[in-house]
């Protein structure tokens, strides 16, 4: 027998019956979304939630936002950016079992392991001398732009688990990502845009799902949750007003709900509910400010020749000169996620694939930035969850396997000395050896960029002080700071 309802049971149900009843497109993804005006009523003197926590940013921050390029698969770091000459003098030969004794190896785990050489050519660019693969032409002339972090380790070997702990520096699910830790502390720019927006493009070998706790908020409020929109048609589903509805009756609606629940919040006190006044409220600004968001008629030739863009076709091109579009409306994290880098086997082709998507827009999304003034406070980052294996992998064409004991980033723009390399791998590639950098330091980096001393900013929680950066040792990059 189910027990009664209560009180505050009916009253949920209540709310909900007449939202749906009402049949008006207020938006699933608004329900997510962040950094939103708290409507004035049950505490006058709280800050709006677009402003941050008080006492931040701790100290000047650099960045005032992110642009996070997540290569989801995990680009090869050995046709990128890390050139070993001895890969190609050892290739075909036996894997030294001095590099991989004990180590830990994802599908390539108890087989004879022959080094795999480079699949490429590589060369040096710029003046600050940044050896570029011939798959990143684009990037090889903004190498002077790049700090490359050429000793990335991370601790976890398959897909999932790597983003999220890429994500949100732990492997436990439940905990907020980047993008909401962000968003928490410092609030948006934004007051008709979520604060942290994620956007998905495909292309290439495997591409693996990317789950939307990827960018959840964790324990902190759902408001920080990152928004997903979509690559291609309407960007938020259902925000726009219903047949017959016209935008002074959707005005009178969203008043009339945030007047009921405002009425009953006075008695329950649930944050969740101001929460979701605030979400509606946000909706109904949206359903002006995306359609001008996406509307990309304003855009010179010139700059979706650049971008390689075709607005609406879901492209990593069009992505990332939305993502432009964003900043410059001032949402705080804008993260994109490529699709298809997971290259097991026939790499050149996959390569050749990913890197043909997706490495002209990059460059033009950092040297649009920088024209209009914003690449010097916006943090640009770019890179996997891991890299692959010195030794072969595949069937037919030649391919790498998972890596986390040494592989590449890059970070530009937002406060990062431009033209640099910080640490090192092996002469194989294989072991991060000099200077490693863990995904904490790149997190704890990323927040004091932002202003955020990573130390002092942490949620209680389950009787701890959580943090981005966990209880384990993270450190500021201070080396690549400008």
């Amino acid at each position: 027998m189910q027990p009664p309802l209560t009180e505050s049971d009916n009253t949920a149900r209540n709310r909900r019956t007449f939202l749906q009843q009402s049949g008006v497109g207020i938006g699933a993804a608004a329900l997510q979304a962040m950094m939103l005006r708290d409507a004035a009523g049950t505490d006058s003197s709280a800050a709006t939630a677009t402003a941050g926590l008080p006492g931040l940013p701790h100290h000047l921050a650099r960045a005032k936002r992110v642009i996070f390029l997540c290569m989801a698969g995990g680009p090869s770091h050995l046709e990128t950016f890390d050139y070993k000459p001895k890969l190609d003098e050892l290739n075909g030969k036996p894997m030294p079992a001095s590099f991989t004794e004990g180590q830990p190896i994802a599908q390539l785990q108890g087989k004879e392991l022959k080094v795999q050489g480079h699949l490429t050519k590589f060369k040096q660019y710029g003046q600050s001398g940044q050896w570029v693969s011939d798959y990143l032409p684009h990037q090889a002339e903004i190498s002077d732009e790049l700090c490359v972090l050429r000793s990335m380790v991370t601790e976890q070997i398959n897909h999932d688990p790597a983003h999220t702990f890429m994500n949100t520096g732990t492997v436990i699910s439940g905990r907020p990502s980047m993008g909401s830790w962000a968003t928490y502390g410092l609030g948006s720019e934004s007051e008709d845009l979520p604060g942290f927006v994620v956007l998905t493009s495909v292309g290439g070998r495997n591409p693996q799902p990317i789950a939307s706790r990827q960018w959840s908020s964790g324990f902190l409020p759902s408001r920080y949750q990152g928004v997903e929109f979509n690559s291609s048609g309407a960007a938020v589903n259902y925000v726009n007003n219903p047949p017959g509805v016209n935008q002074a009756q959707q005005r009178a609606l969203v008043d009339s709900i945030t007047q009921l629940d405002r009425l009953r919040n006075v008695a329950l006190r649930n944050p969740e509910v101001d929460t979701r006044i605030a979400a509606y409220e946000l909706a109904f600004r949206m359903q002006s400010s995306v359609p001008e968001l996406t509307d990309m008629s304003d855009e010179p030739q010139h700059i979706l020749d650049a971008y390689g863009a075709v607005p609406g076709d879901g492209s990593f091109a069009s992505n990332c000169l939305l993502a432009r579009r964003l900043a410059e409306r001032g949402t705080r994290f804008i993260q994109l996620y490529h699709r298809g880098w997971d290259h097991h086997g026939d790499l050149q082709k996959y390569m050749g694939i990913c890197c043909g998507l997706t490495d002209q827009p990059t460059k033009a999304l950092l040297q649009d930035l920088k024209q209009r003034g914003m690449l010097k406070d916006t943090l640009v980052i770019w890179g996997g969850e891991f890299g692959r294996t010195p030794m072969f992998q595949g069937k037919g064409g030649p391919g790498r396997d998972h890596h986390i004991k040494g592989f590449n980033m890059w970070m530009a723009g937002g406060g990062v000395k431009p033209g640099t390399s910080y640490g090192n791998t092996d002469e194989l590639g294989y072991h991060a050896t000099e200077d490693p950098v863990h995904v904490r330091d790149l997190h704890a980096t990323l927040l004091h960029l932002l202003g955020i001393d990573h130390h002092r900013f942490s949620v209680p929680y389950q009787g701890l002080d959580m943090r981005l950066t966990g209880v384990e040792p993270a450190r500021v990059i201070k080396e690549v700071l400008s």
